[in-house]
Order: structure tokens, then C-alpha cells, then sequence
């Protein structure tokens, strides 16, 4: 069933025929520049995200559990959901600021615009 290698093959060849003919768009290479940026940008930012995540969650912590009006008026839950807020907070505005970074160096970087 499918379709037999000899067509396949003789279809592929003539499109790759067809695309070799065709002129190239001026903006191919920014699209491509840009899809590169931001598969670099995602992860670094995800990683940075995950530091800042654990580096605001480390003190909420702390003052969740050692100042006593929060020990006594706050449940383990009420704890719970200020801690997961500061780590969720940093997380975000860490992964934000890390990807918007690179998008202003990259745009900078291409048309030679300063600051």
C-alpha cells in the first residue's frame, strides 16, 4: 500500500527541481537567524527561570517557617501556596527577563541600533 518508491522518488526530485529555480525571499535569513535565537533563548531562560525559582523560594521558606506570627497564624497550605507564589513569580519574571534580553541583543545586534 502507499505510494511505490519510483513515484515517491521521482516526485521528491521534481520539487527539489522546482525549489532550486525559485529566487530566494530577502527575509529567509532573518527568519532562520530568528528561529535560531529563540530555540538558543527558550532553554537558557528555562534554566535561569529554575535558579531564580529556587532562589525566591529558599527565603519564603524560611520566613514561613522561623517568624512566629506566621507560625501561628498561617497553616502548612496557607505556607504552601506563599511559597509556590514566590518560586512561580521568579520563575517567570526570571524566564521573561532572560528571553526579552536576548530579543533586544539580537535586534540591536542586526540593524545596528544603540540604546
Amino acid at each position: 500500500m502507499g505510494i511505490p518508491s519510483e513515484l515517491r522518488d521521482a516526485w521528491v526530485n521534481k520539487r527539489h527541481s522546482y525549489t532550486s529555480m525559485m529566487a530566494a525571499s530577502p527575509n529567509e535569513e532573518r527568519i532562520i537567524h530568528s528561529n535560531n535565537s529563540i530555540r538558543e533563548a527558550v532553554p537558557e531562560g528555562f534554566k535561569a527561570a529554575a535558579i531564580y525559582g529556587v532562589v525566591a523560594a529558599v527565603p519564603t521558606v524560611i520566613a514561613c517557617r522561623v517568624i512566629p506570627w506566621a507560625k501561628v497564624n498561617l497553616n502548612h497550605t496557607a505556607q504552601a501556596l506563599i511559597i509556590s507564589t514566590a518560586s512561580i513569580a521568579g520563575f517567570f519574571i526570571a524566564t521573561d527577563q532572560y528571553i526579552l534580553e536576548n530579543a533586544r541583543g539580537n535586534t540591536i545586534g542586526k540593524h545596528g541600533k544603540s540604546m
